[in-house]
């Protein structure tokens, strides 16, 4: 059947479920329309006026009334960690309070509750929870006890222990600091109780090991979380061995071929970086063994450094100290310049996509140059290579993206400006580059492609949420309190972002027939309880997930 712009025509077979009774966004810069859309199996079969799809109907096609509301394409996400997500909010999750005197009470709390655990385990708190940006063992230890506890940093770039941990790890004043990490240590040289980067594996290593039972239950919490928030499918982008985490390729690949995968997952094989170009043969290996159905390991994550708070992002100029002055410390590089510029290319010709970590500007500058090269090598192959984080970008790398087509994969959460997170960045960054951070709008206006990952369980997952941020460039009030927008310059129209999370990291999850609601596209569709395009921009936020269907089948019905 065609889609007429008058219209919709009559079905061979009648559909399977008919939504009218609101508008639709059908994708693109289009505004939303007061539409009908019928869809039969997984495809969306028919678009038009509500009175002509109704006609449509069949004695079992079942009528879904939008009630006012709106029918959007489903949202991905392109950067998430969903089974340790899933697993989070099981364990120990700091992951919704950003104050330092709640996190204690949760830990005291998640202590008492759970006697029978011989390590206490769980993450979410944040460097700026904390007044001096990091917490101590001499917090955790009255709270915990004898029992040695791990408490994971919200970013995944460094753990707090307790004196319990460290001495069950052998760490002392007289141990030194990995060459990958840094051990957190007092004015007097004892270890404070925060491990960075490479270090955390000094403890995280001991931890009881968790089990492919585990495992399976925080997928399985992870997809009910996500579906309710509207997600039909993300990317994993971290599926390999690292930081004494389990690979999660077993937990996706089981749960496809049990058919137990109701969301869409790609998987982001890990990089190892200690490793050279031999991995690759392993890397085409693993690819292979991926079912494939709704788990496909066909994008490669390389980490290429690590994160400002921490002086680890990798920076084209050098950090400051405290008082402005110039550091001999550009951050870290985790996968040497030749190393990259001789790997993506060979990704790329073996249709991989290459997902890129890379939070400061050298390591942004080093991913496009890697890009450039697998497109001088290769040609231009679609296959959806994007950089994620992107805190600072140096003006004249901007137009890049577009140049050698790289996605900018942005976490909006993170575009605007808190009191405690400024504290610590700030600092260490100048005046200068306070102005080169988090630039989504120069991104969107120099032609970047945008697509959107949140981070989870780094930061919430919420669609809505991050829509929120990536337009008004603050979080909504009541969560945070009144506080200005970050560059409100660099805020993105309501329509760019919704693309970004619709169509652009449908294409980045490798469902390019998926992100739009056009004929013959996958029936992947979130129904909200009202539609933000037409109310104050303030209150993006408060728009509710009614109905998610992945493949024309519900993941979530309230």
């Amino acid at each position: 059947m065609t889609q007429s712009s008058h219209g919709a025509s009559r079905a061979v077979h009648a559909p399977d479920r008919i939504y009218l009774g609101g508008t639709v966004y059908l994708g693109g810069a289009e505004p939303t329309r007061e539409r009908a859309v019928a869809t039969r199996g997984d495809r969306i079969v028919a678009i038009g006026d509500p009175n002509e799809v109704r006609a449509l109907a069949g004695t079992d096609t079942e009528i879904v009334d939008l009630a006012g509301g709106l029918l959007s394409p489903g949202f991905r996400d392109a950067h998430a960690h969903a089974v340790f997500g899933g697993l989070g909010l099981r364990d120990c999750s700091m992951y919704d309070t950003a104050r330092g005197e709640e996190c204690l009470a949760i830990i005291a709390d998640f202590a008492a509750a759970h006697p029978e655990r011989e390590w206490l385990v769980g993450g979410g708190w944040n460097m700026d929870t904390f007044p001096e940006g990091d917490p101590n063992a001499a917090m955790l230890d009255p709270l915990t006890g004898s029992r040695p506890a791990y408490m994971l940093e919200r970013g995944a770039h460094s753990a707090w222990v307790n004196s319990a941990a460290l001495r069950r790890a052998g760490i002392d004043r007289n141990t030194p600091d990995p060459a990958d990490g840094r051990i957190g240590r007092t004015p007097g040289g004892e270890p404070n109780g925060v491990l960075y980067e490479g270090a955390m594996d000094m403890v995280s290593r001991l931890l009881p090991a968790k089990t492919q039972d585990d495992y399976a239950a925080g997928l399985g919490a992870a997809q009910d979380y996500l579906a309710r928030l509207g997600i039909v499918g993300w990317q994993d982008a971290l599926v390999g061995a690292y930081g004494g985490h389990e690979d999660p390729f077993e937990t996706y690949d089981r749960a496809d071929r049990l058919g137990e995968l109701r969301l869409d997952v790609v998987g982001a094989l890990w990089w190892d970086r200690e490793a050279g170009l031999e991995q690759i043969e392993h890397l085409v290996a693993q690819r292979a063994r991926a079912n494939g159905h709704r788990f496909r390991a066909s994008s490669v994550k390389l980490m290429l450094d690590g994160v400002v708070e921490a002086k680890t992002a990798a920076m084209v100029h050098p950090y400051h100290d405290g008082c402005g002055h110039e550091l001999p410390d550009h951050g870290l590089s985790f996968i040497s310049r030749d190393t990259l510029l001789a790997a993506v290319p060979k990704l790329d010709a073996l249709g991989f996509q290459a997902h890129f970590h890379a939070l400061g500007d050298q390591a942004v500058r080093d991913a496009l140059d890697a890009v450039a090269a697998a497109r001088l090598a290769n040609g231009y192959r679609d296959l959806g290579h994007h950089i994620a984080h992107l805190q600072v970008i140096q003006p004249e790398d901007l137009p890049r993206f577009r140049e050698v087509g790289a996605a900018a994969n942005i976490q909006p959460l993170w575009g605007c400006a808190l009191p405690d997170r400024d504290r610590m960045v700030l600092p260490q960054l100048g005046e200068v580059r306070r102005e080169l951070q988090w630039l989504y709008g120069s991104l969107h206006a120099s032609g970047a492609e945008l697509t959107v990952g949140s981070d989870w369980n780094v930061s919430s997952p919420d669609p809505l949420l991050g829509m929120h941020v990536a337009v008004n460039r603050r979080p909504p009030a009541e969560l945070v309190g009144a506080v200005e927008p970050f560059l409100p310059a660099e805020g993105l129209p309501l329509d760019a972002i919704w693309h970004a999370y619709t169509a652009g990291t449908a294409r980045t999850c490798g469902r390019p027939d998926s992100g739009r609601i056009q004929l013959g596209m996958r029936a992947d569709l979130v129904h909200l309880d009202r539609d933000p395009f037409r109310g104050d921009l303030e209150d993006i936020h408060a728009a509710r997930v009614l109905r998610t269907t992945v493949g024309g089948v519900d993941a979530f019905a309230a």
